[in-house]
Formats: C-alpha cells, sequence, structure tokens
C-alpha cells in the first residue's frame, strides 16, 4: 500500500519541471506549431537590419498606432471587466427575477460578429466612426468573454468559505471584496488577457469604423504595399504589448489556489436580494442586450426587408452554412484539446517548463491572423507543400490563433479539481490514463464547454485565416459577409449575416441550457 502511495499524480509527480512522455509529446508538438508565427516575424525583421528598424519604428506614425491600440485596449476591457462582473453576479449570485431567462440572453451577443454589429450601428448612423463608436462597439462584443468564465466561477465556488465569512458578522459586500473577488482572481485575470489581446489583433470592425491601429497597419502593409517587412516589425511590436499584458494578468492572478469540493458535495449559494434595485438591475441587463443584439438585428432585418425582392443564390447560402460549421466545430475540437494538455500541464506541474509552453500561445495571440496565416504558408512551402490548402492546415491555424481562448477558459475548472482527487483515484489502483477519463475530465466539464463554444463563436467569425489557409472552393459566411460588404452591397450581405448569426446562436442557446439542467437551478 505504501508502494501506491508513493504514486506520481495523473500528469507526473507534482512540482518536477517537465511532464510525463505521454503528456509531453502532443505538447511538444503544440509548442513546435506555436512558434512557427514568432519565428516568421523575426526572420522577416531580422532582414531589415537596426538602421531599418529604427527608421520604421521611430516615426509619428507609428506613435499615432500606440496611442490608439492602448487607448482601444485600455477602454475595451475595463468595460468588458465592469460589465461581464456585474451581470454574472447578478444572474449567479442574486434573487433578479428571470434568472433562466437570462442566463440564456447576456452571454448571447457573443454570437453576434463584431463585424455585423459595427455594420449594424453604421448603417443606422456615421457618428460610431471613430474611437467611441469603436470602443463601444468592441465592448459589447466582448463583454461575453468576461461574463462566461466569471460566471462559471461564481457556480463553481465553495459556498462554506462565504458561510464562514457570513458567520463571523460580515456583510455582503465586505463578503464579496474579501472572499468572492479574491476567487475571482483567475477567472477575472483570464478575461482581462482574453480581452486585452483581442483588441490588439481586432481588424475588420476597426476598418469598418476607420480607427486606425497596428493590425489595419498590418493589413495594408500586406495587402497594399507587399512589405513583409514593415508588417512584421508593426507585429514585433505588438508581441512587445503582449508580453506586457501577460505580466500583468500573472500580477492580478497571483500564487493563490482555490479549489472545491467534488460534484455534489456543496450546499447552494446563499443569494443577495436586491430589494427595490431589482427592477434597475434588470433594466440595466436589459437595455445591454437591446444594444448588443437589438440594435443589430433590427437593422439585419431593414436590409433584408430591402433586399426581398433580389433572387437569393440558396446553394450558395446553403454551402456557406456548412462549411461554417463544419470548419468551427474541428477547429473547436482540435482546439480545446491542444489547450487543455497546457492547462493541465502547467497547473499539476508547476515547473518552468511547463508553464512557459502554457503562456506561449497568449504571445502568438498577439500576431493578427493574416501573419499567422502566411507564416504557415511560407513554411508550408518550403517542408510540406502537400498540406497547402488542405484542413489539416487550416486546423493548425485555427488551434494557434485561438489556444488562448480555450485556455482562458480551461484555467478556472482545472483550477478548482483538487490535486487529492486523482491521487487518491491512482493510489486505488487506476492507471494515469483512465483517472484523466474517469476523474479529471468530468470534474471540469463545465469547462471544456464553455471553451468549446468560446472558440467555436470565434471561427465562425474568423475571416482573414480562413481566406488565406482555407481549401479551394470553401466559402465561409464570414468570407460571403466581407465580400459582400466590401463592395457596399448591403442587402446582399445582410442573409449571410442574419444566418451567421443564427448559427452562432443555436449553439450558444444550447449550451447554456445544457448548463442549466446540469446545475439543477431555478
Amino acid at each position: 500500500m505504501a508502494e501506491t502511495a508513493l504514486r506520481p499524480s495523473t500528469f507526473g509527480r507534482r512540482g518536477s519541471s517537465a511532464p510525463p512522455f505521454w503528456l509531453w509529446v502532443p505538447i511538444a508538438v503544440v509548442v513546435s506549431l506555436a512558434l512557427l508565427p514568432l519565428a516568421y516575424v523575426a526572420w522577416q525583421a531580422a532582414s531589415v537590419g537596426p538602421s531599418g528598424t529604427a527608421a520604421l519604428l521611430f516615426r509619428p506614425f507609428v506613435a499615432n498606432l500606440l496611442v490608439n491600440t492602448l487607448t482601444l485596449a485600455v477602454t475595451v476591457t475595463a468595460g468588458a471587466l465592469l460589465i461581464g462582473t456585474a451581470a454574472a453576479w447578478l444572474v449567479e449570485r442574486s434573487d433578479l427575477p428571470g434568472r433562466r431567462l437570462w442566463r440564456v440572453l447576456v452571454p448571447l451577443p457573443l454570437a453576434m460578429p463584431a463585424l455585423v454589429s459595427a455594420f449594424a450601428w453604421l448603417s443606422l448612423t456615421p457618428r460610431v466612426e471613430g474611437m467611441a463608436g469603436a470602443v463601444l462597439v468592441q465592448i459589447l462584443a466582448e463583454y461575453p468573454l468576461v461574463y462566461l468564465p466569471v460566471a462559471a466561477a461564481l457556480a463553481g465556488m465553495d459556498p462554506a468559505l462565504e458561510d464562514v465569512a457570513r458567520s463571523v458578522g460580515h456583510g455582503p459586500w465586505r463578503i464579496f471584496g474579501r472572499t468572492v473577488l479574491p476567487q475571482l482572481g483567475p477567472a477575472l485575470a483570464g478575461g482581462l488577457l482574453l480581452v486585452t489581446l483581442h483588441m490588439l489583433v481586432e481588424f475588420g470592425p476597426l476598418a469598418l469604423l476607420r480607427v486606425e491601429t497596428f493590425t489595419t497597419a498590418i493589413y495594408e502593409a500586406y495587402e497594399l504595399s507587399y512589405d513583409g517587412a514593415a508588417a512584421a516589425m508593426l507585429s514585433a511590436v505588438l508581441i512587445v504589448l503582449c508580453l506586457g499584458v501577460m505580466a500583468a494578468e500573472l500580477a492580478l492572478r497571483g500564487r493563490r489556489r482555490f479549489a472545491r469540493p467534488a460534484s455534489g458535495a456543496t450546499a447552494p449559494h446563499v443569494r443577495a436580494r436586491l430589494g427595490w434595485t431589482a427592477v434597475p438591475a434588470a433594466a440595466a441587463l436589459a437595455a445591454l442586450i437591446v444594444l448588443a443584439l437589438g440594435v443589430p438585428v433590427a437593422m439585419l432585418g431593414y436590409w433584408l426587408v430591402l433586399a426581398r425582392h433580389a433572387p437569393l443564390p440558396w446553394d450558395r447560402v446553403m454551402s456557406a452554412v456548412g462549411d461554417s460549421v463544419e470548419l468551427s466545430a474541428a477547429g473547436a475540437a482540435v482546439t480545446t484539446a491542444a489547450g487543455l494538455l497546457l492547462v493541465l500541464a502547467a497547473f499539476r506541474r508547476r515547473g518552468r517548463a511547463a508553464v512557459l509552453a502554457e503562456r506561449l500561445p497568449f504571445v502568438v495571440h498577439a500576431l493578427p491572423g493574416l501573419v499567422v496565416a502566411l507564416s504557415l504558408v511560407y513554411f508550408c512551402l518550403r517542408t510540406a507543400p502537400f498540406l497547402y490548402q488542405t484542413m489539416a492546415l487550416l486546423l493548425v491555424g485555427y488551434a494557434i490563433l485561438f489556444l488562448p481562448l480555450a485556455q482562458t477558459a480551461l484555467r478556472p475548472a482545472v483550477e478548482q479539481v483538487p490535486p487529492a482527487m486523482e491521487e487518491v483515484a491512482l493510489a486505488l489502483g487506476r492507471a494515469p490514463w483512465r483517472v484523466l477519463f474517469s476523474v479529471t475530465l468530468p470534474n471540469i466539464l463545465p469547462g471544456l464547454g464553455a471553451a468549446a463554444l468560446l472558440v467555436f463563436m470565434q471561427l465562425m467569425k474568423e475571416l482573414t485565416a480562413t481566406l488565406v489557409l482555407a481549401p479551394t472552393g470553401i466559402h465561409t459566411l464570414s468570407i460571403e459577409l466581407w465580400r459582400q460588404s466590401s463592395q457596399m452591397k448591403y442587402g446582399a450581405a445582410a442573409p449571410f449575416a442574419a444566418l451567421l448569426v443564427l448559427v452562432s446562436g443555436v449553439p450558444a442557446y444550447w449550451a447554456t441550457v445544457q448548463l442549466q439542467k446540469r446545475r439543477g437551478r431555478s
């Protein structure tokens, strides 16, 4: 018995610096693929030389790009954190009427592509052009990325900690500030990281709203000037900004860990009584949904009515729907699996190698999708040309781009599973792979579902990498929307935009309903 008690954990002996072989091999593959875009940027930037680098970077144009990019990232992140956290608390921890409905409606704007929202608001009023309009559109698009992990963390917390604080006389605000908020640290830090990095690489809505950032400048350098060196130098600046954001996220998250008991072992949380504030709270959520969903849907309906007499190419429409769902589902599965490997290694190993491997995708996430796609094409044509314009290469690009999305959703779930549960199963003689599938994965199913959902939604909207890497004949809803709207054919673009919202919203609704059933809450 003593021998079995000393066996390593599911992911190898905790505290050592390298994962076990069965986990190390896929992690090495993921890390190697993630390094390709960085190698491409370094190669292109090195061709410029020191003097060329100075000439490209130290100019007023780049300074203006830096100010715009930071302004957008800071304001959108702050707004998304505030709105997402407040909405999650109201839905999960208060006696707000209609919680079942709000659980469905509040995260649904995630299914509304920011490009569609920007198009809708711009067609409503040209006053949204510029930084203020971009901030509004992006906050409405990004707050669900904070709401989902924070809501999952609030639902998965151990209520015993709050019961203890309540028993010693602490009031609701003090309990929230000293007990609940520290436990939300990983989810809030993950949301901060995810939204900020997303703002660093956003392109479509910003180009439509005429806001110049590093991403729009990189696109112009590649597509209009064919200046790969200049685009690579601008991408290098984005990487530096990303490293700063990652350092801030690590400082915010800290080293504290909060585990919860096994599923079914906890009592329900005590809900805060809103009293007379329930009405303004519900009104605020309703206003949020109207701005994030109501306005875009109304404008889409307007354009659909105007275009009702135009012939609709149903074969092309259905082909775009099928391609979008197929690519998004496959990409979500691959990306979530790869993200789970990295998160498990980082949280169960805690060695430098595992942590660096887990953080690397966040650095790559600072690169625009166009740069990632071109780097894959560059290396593919020189090493494995048979993979060019194949589904495999496209899925690799998706995984590289959206690994941080999966990791952010998986972190709180993995962090709340006590390692002792796995160690007990191993001590009883179960093989490591059986412990993974019978103990670890069942306890993180909500996190897995949230990760897959987040990635699926983003892949439904993805444009630039799909344009470059997709096999010949692939036409997604995003590609069709982009082509039609870029030619100012708003009536022709409306059906693709509406279907993109619909196809994205159905799985979001289903996943939300399933999560409610699993929680067993009213």
